[in-house]
């Protein structure tokens, strides 16, 4: 898995208070195999996706998790 998806999935369970491991499968909500090969393809991509209620925002430099509903 891409540190990016890492990244971004224990922030959201942070916000949960919960432990990483006890989220649902990110695969329930993207292909996390195929968004790899992008965010690994061109380091100028920006990839976008909902997961769990969080929009998840994965850039050049940047990770960032919003509540859905902002």
């Amino acid at each position: 898995m891409h540190s990016a998806l890492t990244t971004a999935l224990t922030r959201i369970a942070v916000r949960e208070d919960c432990d990483r491991t006890t989220l649902p499968p990110l695969y329930d909500s993207i292909d996390p195999g195929a968004l790899t090969a992008v965010l690994e393809s061109n380091a100028d991509v920006t990839v976008r996706f909902e997961y769990e209620g969080y929009r998840v925002v994965i850039g050049p430099d940047e990770v960032t998790v919003i509540d859905a509903d902002r």
